[in-house]
């Protein structure tokens, strides 16, 4: 797992699932092709443990929370993936 801006790629994605960190093009310029690849596949991995967890059936406020962090995650991984498709980098 690389480091990334000082961080590894699981904290980072961490952070971007609590609203720390917003992905954008001027944040991800910075990253080098493998780094980019890393972190795009990290968060995945985060996407799916979040997934894997118990669902809070009656707690909405746990829900709520929930799926905002999923929802961030999402759009990190789409503003990735146009990122590298303008970059012609493959993160597969």
């Amino acid at each position: 797992m690389g480091n990334v801006r000082g961080k590894s790629s699981k904290a980072l994605t961490v952070d971007v699932a609590d609203g720390y960190v917003a992905i954008n093009p001027l944040f991800l310029k910075s990253f080098d092709t493998e780094s980019l690849k890393d972190f795009y596949h990290q968060i995945d991995k985060t996407q799916k443990e979040l997934r894997a967890e118990r669902f809070p059936t009656n707690d909405i406020q746990a829900i709520r929370m929930r799926n905002l962090k999923l929802q961030r995650l999402y759009s990190a991984q789409v503003v990735i993936q146009n990122f590298a498709r303008e970059r012609r980098i493959p993160l597969i």
